[in-house]
């Protein structure tokens, strides 16, 4: 399984970048210092010329894989949807109870992010911790409908998808599938910036699977009226 999981490649929307950075090691190199860099200083900080020089290569190399900085960021969340969603389907693909199958997908969404070694130039916990702080502003956007029509979302619309079908196979005449898992991916998302930032907000507790108990709980009563 460890072998066949390490060939697994994350193929992200092809509008995203000029020249697939998968393809050398350059591009490798840009997505992970991008990710450590946005990470430490923010989107609005981030610039190719503070890129550049954390890897010590002229910001115009930059430009050959990505038109902006708004660009870098939807290739990494959707690469990161795209890894979730590898993830939930390993994940679920031997579970034959709707219910487990549903627990076990919400327990994908929620729970904290550690590094997948198969995916040596990417750093899921950073990329993970940019997810929460910064992928509203991917569809915060005026462009949001244009990136919608190009498929910038479509990884994360089907990730919604999947869990939705999971949340009717539990309960069929349920009628707010989508709304509900979207406020469990977004919500989870908050109570883990939350807990970090402000914790008077959350109800989080060290060493307790608090976020992700929630959720479940949440869902399942939720689902079960």
């Amino acid at each position: 399984m460890k072998e066949l999981l390490s060939q697994i490649t994350i193929k992200v929307n092809e509008g995203l970048f000029l020249k697939n950075p998968d393809s050398s090691d350059l591009g490798r190199r840009i997505i992970s210092n991008s990710i450590e860099l946005i990470e430490e200083i923010g989107i609005e900080a981030f610039t190719f010329k503070k890129l550049g020089d954390k890897i010590g290569s002229p910001e115009c190399t930059i430009y050959r894989y990505f038109e902006n900085k708004q660009k870098i960021l939807l290739y990494l969340t959707s690469w990161y949807w795209c890894w979730l969603e590898y993830r939930m389907v390993f994940a679920t693909a031997n579970i034959s109870n709707n219910e487990d199958k549903l627990i076990k997908a919400i327990e994908i969404l929620t729970e904290p992010v550690e590094q997948d070694d198969n995916f040596t130039h990417v750093n899921e916990y950073l990329l993970n911790k940019i997810v929460i702080s910064e992928s509203s502003k991917s569809y915060y956007t005026k462009e949001v409908d244009a990136d919608n029509a190009d498929g910038v979302f479509t990884v994360y619309k089907r990730i919604v998808q999947r869990v939705s079908d999971l949340v009717m196979g539990v309960n069929p005449d349920f009628k707010y599938p989508h709304m509900l898992v979207s406020i469990v991916i977004e919500g989870a998302h908050q109570q883990r910036h939350f807990a970090e930032h402000l914790p008077a907000l959350t109800d989080v507790v060290d060493g307790e699977s608090s976020i992700m108990d929630f959720f479940i709980d949440m869902v399942l009563s939720t689902i079960k009226k």
